[in-house]
């Protein structure tokens, strides 16, 4: 099954069929807005109430932001895009070792998205790893590259504290205390998706990963420093997310719109690619626990404004997620009160 992987060839001369898109549903790249305002926050800035509305601004109007100055050592994010393109580099039996098509696994290298699923595939490998707590997981990643399990880990350490600050900031954005989400959230496990999107022969008809919104609470993207692919919906046009020197996409998932009974929105954003040159990313997600109860604060229940999402655990919105497929609606619809 590992033959699969786009990472195994080193030339793609023409696009096969298992990736076209009906051309009602391709990226129509000439449409994509490519000069937008994108919100940049400085985490470093001695004014905490300013970042605050900054940040409450960006999660009402976009649904994501970027930050700098945010703490996480720039040597640490050249070294863990480092790693990601080596592992990728390895030749195709190396590889092969920790491929699967089971979204349960802990640790799986795979293709597309979901392909027990899909009808049609997206132009992506990628490497999923759960992160947190380290000790139980980094023993089972790959040891080649010899650097990874020491530069990944420190990496995931990192970002961890990044990802606890922001819901500290996005929480008194709503008004709420500073420790209500992560409270809320439990103890949060942690994954990563290692994404690599080859050179692509017709990037116009296919996607590195199709429209979607993410299913956990908050998204730590690390972009490809010279290579643009991230695109997000704002008023019905794709925007594309040119990436900053040093800086990481910030988005909000399905579970923070629902805690914010929908002043936050989870924003809908896909991956396109290229004919000229592979891109990478690492996506890092802050995930409620399992048997955290997604329950809109009561602090935000006000006259005019009940509810939205029915209460639920996080174990039963990530099954749903699962069983369907990118294509289909919103999963976060499926979870609306009953009125």
């Amino acid at each position: 099954m590992a033959d699969q992987l786009l990472s195994t060839v080193s030339h793609h001369s023409s696009l096969p069929d298992t990736y076209v898109r009906p051309e009602s549903q391709r990226p129509r790249l000439h449409e994509v807005v490519r000069d937008a305002n994108i919100p940049t926050i400085d985490l470093g800035s001695p004014d905490v109430s300013r970042i605050i509305a900054q940040v409450g601004d960006a999660c009402r109007s976009f649904g994501f932001f970027q930050v700098v100055n945010h703490g996480v050592p720039v040597e640490l994010m050249l070294a863990m895009m480092a790693v990601a393109s080596e592992f990728f580099r390895l030749p195709p039996e190396e590889k092969a070792k920790h491929y699967s098509d089971d979204p349960t696994k802990k640790m799986r290298l795979s293709t597309s998205f979901n392909i027990r699923k899909e009808t049609v595939r997206n132009w992506r490998d990628y490497l999923r790893l759960h992160c947190y707590p380290l000790e139980e997981f980094v023993p089972g990643w790959p040891s080649n590259p010899a650097s990874f399990k020491e530069v990944v880990s420190g990496y995931c350490g990192e970002v961890r504290q990044l990802g606890l600050r922001l819901l500290g900031l996005i929480s008194l954005s709503l008004g709420l205390e500073e420790d209500y989400m992560v409270k809320v959230l439990g103890e949060q496990e942690q994954h990563m998706a290692v994404n690599y999107y080859p050179k692509c022969p017709e990037p116009e008809l296919t996607y590195g990963l199709q429209a979607h919104t993410d299913p956990n609470a908050l998204t730590i993207l690390l972009q490809d420093p010279k290579v643009a692919g991230l695109q997000v919906l704002k008023n019905g046009k794709w925007i594309a997310v040119n990436p900053q020197p040093d800086a990481y996409v910030i988005n909000i998932g399905d579970q923070l719109q629902a805690l914010s009974n929908g002043r936050y929105r989870s924003v809908c954003h896909r991956a396109v690619v290229n004919s000229d040159t592979d891109r990478m990313s690492v996506a890092s997600f802050l995930c409620p626990c399992n048997s955290a109860v997604i329950s809109t604060p009561e602090k935000l229940v006000v006259d005019g404004s009940p509810a939205i999402y029915r209460s639920y655990t996080y174990e039963e919105y990530y099954n749903k997620f699962w069983s369907r497929n990118l294509d289909d609606e919103h999963c976060l619809e499926l979870f609306k009160s009953q009125r």
